[in-house]
């Protein structure tokens, strides 16, 4: 049984103009022990699906149809009492997308880490902070600093207490929102090793969300390309990158600089990402496809096993048959 296996999941979001279909009909699954990477362009709806595996959506976003299973319980008909006790940070954590603003600066770093540890755990205080100092020494990060508030941290620090903070409860599975973001080259690469480092380490069960693919690289051992509210194309990093079979990741792939290949030139995608209030039919990216046939803008494609757990939605790989 995967640890995460998502079924023809709908989220949308309310807004005065109609329903945003922000992921609209994703199925994923996620081995136990897998990093996979979730790629994509700015506003495809990477974010609202992980948020969605935790159930932290804003007020606006409502569940309209779909499962999520975390070891075979689906997290959408669990009550809020057991979920917030029992799963949210003690089974799934997240590591929210900016650091630099995602604590609270007037309270200490190590008292909001151990926060969520006094309230899902049975501990006391004084054990609680006794393993934020565990953590923090786990995250590269000196102990005695668990007393400083978020504006004495850097933002390579600030990224790891963030880290750490996702850690606090001994999670099965981790998701980590752009955790880059925002940082320079050097301690982005030093922040890289440390969730592989941790990885590792804890046998830890991750999905990273990034648009950036030399981070997928990196840290992850499988990706999903996500475009539109919909996943595209799903593989292991390798097929991802030397294989690509979807006309989308050929796009992402083609404008990604690469040091190990000849030099050439960048190629841009044309256009830009629809708007979800109403999305073009058929396939999502017919209207950007360089290769789009009659078929792309009437017809879903549907997922093409392409061997081993390489699978992509389009119509060239049917040849135009639906």
């Amino acid at each position: 049984m995967p640890i995460l296996n998502v079924q023809d999941l709908r989220m949308y979001y309310s807004t005065l103009k109609g329903d945003v279909k922000a992921v609209d009909g994703v199925d994923l699954e996620v081995e136990k022990g897998e990093a996979i990477g979730l790629v994509g362009e700015s506003g495809c709806g990477k974010t609202t699906f992980a948020l969605s595996i935790l159930r932290l959506l804003p007020y606006n976003g409502h569940f309209v149809s779909g499962k999520i299973l975390f070891n075979g319980d689906d997290m959408l008909t669990v009550d809020d009492k057991t979920f917030n006790k029992e799963y949210r940070w003690k089974r799934l954590s997240y590591v929210f997308q900016g650091a630099m603003n995602a604590m609270n600066p007037v309270f200490r770093v190590g008292d909001q880490i151990a926060e969520a540890m006094l309230l899902h755990e049975d501990v006391e205080k004084e054990e609680a902070m006794d393993r934020v100092r565990g953590l923090f020494s786990l995250v590269g990060i000196d102990p005695d600093r668990v007393t400083n508030y978020p504006h004495e941290f850097s933002g390579g620090m600030k990224q790891r207490a963030m880290i750490a903070m996702a850690l606090a409860c001994n999670p099965e599975f981790i998701i980590a929102d752009e955790p880059t973001t925002a940082l320079d080259v050097i301690v982005q690469a030093q922040t890289l090793q440390v969730i592989n480092d941790l990885r590792a380490k804890l046998g830890l069960t991750m999905m990273l969300i990034t648009h950036d693919l030399s981070v997928v690289a990196q840290t992850c051992t499988t990706c999903a390309i996500m475009y539109a509210g919909r996943i595209v194309e799903y593989a292991d990093i390798d097929t991802v990158f030397s294989e690509p079979k979807h006309p989308y990741t050929k796009a992402l792939i083609g404008a990604f600089p690469s040091i190990k290949e000849a030099k050439r030139e960048l190629v841009s995608i044309k256009g830009t990402p629809p708007n979800l209030l109403d999305p073009p039919t058929g396939c999502r990216f017919n209207p950007r496809c360089p290769y789009a046939m009659d078929i792309c803008s009437k017809e879903v494609p549907k997922f093409i096993g392409l061997g081993g757990r390489h699978y992509a939605a389009c119509h060239l790989l049917t040849g135009g048959d639906a």
